[in-house]
């Protein structure tokens, strides 16, 4: 009886430091329980790997950097600046980022991003999710704070940005062209970018111009370049089929 009672004991206690553990799972790492799930990193927190310049290569230096564990957007002097692009395409995925900027910052992640060299930026083909310091003059335009589908909807669901000393926490959710945004834990965005009302959403503002913008379900993932910087981590991302 005793040895039974002592063999639960080491088993919860086995169990509670095995989640305990998965649980402390430091930054750039995946948990036992992430890994179990499919997800990948699509930035391991020291170099650049799995990333390009759109529309280029790694070219050094370049605008983005490593920086204590994370991807850093630094604007200076002799680099070659653009957004930065997965070198993978992604067609039903989840995708989850930490990210912060200066307080009157602005950058993007954009989805389903074509690269072809009469396509000049990421923007041109896709969607944005939108990047925004509280202190931006955009800040409280509808249709331009951070977590919105940029320039199409105002945030499903009002939320703010922490301060910019802190991390705020973005998903991006894509199912057969159906996608949802998330910032701190909430829902701001819904699109159906395989619909008629979106191709005609599309039609009526100034994205007209750019007959490849939000044809796409599938693409590239690209971080925006920024003047101000912007910094990431914990770039994960799930191929996700429901």
């Amino acid at each position: 009886m005793l040895i039974k009672y002592l063999s639960l004991v080491f088993m919860l206690i086995l169990t509670i430091t095995l989640i305990s553990c998965d649980q402390q799972t430091g930054d750039n790492a995946l948990s036992a329980k992430e890994k179990e799930d499919g997800w990948q990193l699509l930035f391991d927190g020291k170099t650049t790997n799995g990333w390009h310049l759109y529309n280029g290569t790694k070219q050094a230096p370049m605008v983005w950097i490593v920086e204590d564990g994370a991807l850093v957007c630094s604007p200076r002097p002799g680099v070659e600046r653009g957004d930065l692009a997965t070198d993978k395409s992604f067609e039903n995925f989840e995708l989850k980022f930490d990210w912060k900027m200066a307080a009157d910052g602005n950058s993007g992640v954009f989805l389903n991003v074509l690269e072809r060299a009469d396509i000049p930026t990421a923007w041109a083909s896709g969607p944005e999710y939108q990047l925004l310091g509280a202190a931006h003059h955009d800040y409280d335009k509808e249709l331009k704070r951070a977590g919105c589908l940029y320039g199409f909807q105002p945030q499903l669901t009002p939320v703010d940005v922490v301060p910019p000393d802190q991390w705020n926490n973005g998903v991006i959710k894509q199912q057969n062209g159906k996608v949802e945004f998330y910032l701190n834990g909430k829902i701001t965005a819904r699109e159906d970018f395989t619909t008629q009302q979106w191709r005609d959403t599309v039609a009526n503002t100034g994205f007209k111009g750019f007959p490849e913008f939000g044809k796409y379900t599938s693409g590239k993932i690209a971080l925006q370049d920024w003047n101000k910087g912007v910094a990431f981590k914990n770039i994960k991302i799930k191929s996700c089929r429901y």
